[in-house]
């Protein structure tokens, strides 16, 4: 039997980003560059950010699209899934500059599920990313608060000094953001062991450890992200897609680190 909470939630309404994070259609901040955009429209209004709203009384219409009829029983079906994306793809649904994405390799019965990323790689990295139609679950990946670890190997054009492993975790300030490693493991190879490095962030910006390496005079030449929280690769082909279960999902939020040599 609904509470006078429940009750009394649904006559003031709920915020459009999470009504539309909640269908499975986008993430919650992606939701807002939607609603900011003009490409939300509620009773035939265009939305405004932080708007509320019925999604039983009221009709919002996305991109021209009745929400509840695209919908369906998304609400009802939420599924989140882990992908080893292979290097060359993107993650948008669709980019007219770009052909593959990475909603391009995922089998045909996933597709009806309206999956979207929370959180990003870009077109030449690869490695874990996860998939969901579960707003609440992308927001608190994508969330700093969740301070969600993830795991990178790092491989360099020429081989880094030691000397600057710390000043990658001091980190320094680039077009108005500061940029910075929350660990930095060199990875022990023969003859090159300053070539490849295991970089741990709890935050994430865009090409954010491109960009911080490139500040040092050190090109990337392959990134690959091999862990988030508590799940890692190991086992997973390029281009394998997995469900996540109660337990695995969990896992995603776990914090525990490996003692290792290491900068931080």
């Amino acid at each position: 039997m609904p509470t006078n909470r429940q009750n009394a939630n649904k006559r003031s309404g709920v915020r459009l980003q999470k009504i539309l994070a909640d269908a499975g259609l986008c993430s919650r901040r992606q939701a807002e560059t939607l609603i900011e955009d003009g490409e939300v429209r509620v009773n035939g209004r265009i939305a405004v950010l932080g708007q509320k709203a019925n999604p039983e009384n009221d009709t919002i219409i996305v991109r021209g699209k009745n929400l509840s009829a695209r919908n369906g029983s998304v609400f009802e079906n939420r599924a989140t899934f882990l992908l080893n994306k292979p290097k060359g793809f993107i993650c948008s649904h669709s980019d007219p500059h770009h052909e593959e994405t990475i909603y391009d390799i995922l089998p045909r019965r996933l597709r009806k599920l309206r999956l979207f990323t929370a959180g990003r790689l870009d077109k030449n990295s690869e490695g874990l990313i996860v998939l969901t139609n579960d707003g609440d679950l992308a927001n608190r990946l994508a969330h700093p608060s969740g301070a969600v670890r993830k795991v990178y190997h790092v491989n360099l054009g020429h081989p880094i000094e030691e000397t600057i492993l710390p000043k990658l975790v001091q980190g320094r300030e680039l077009d108005g953001e500061f940029l910075h490693f929350d660990r930095v493991i060199p990875i022990s190879q023969k003859g090159n062991a300053l070539k490849r490095l295991e970089i741990h962030l709890r935050h994430g910006r865009k090409r954010e450890i491109r960009r911080l390496l490139e500040s040092f005079g050190h090109k990337v030449e392959r990134l690959r992200r091999i862990q988030i929280g508590g799940l890692r690769i190991r086992g997973m082909p390029v281009g394998a897609i997995k469900e996540l279960n109660e337990k695995e999902i969990n896992l995603l939020f776990d914090h525990s680190e490996k003692p290792s040599t290491n900068y931080s």
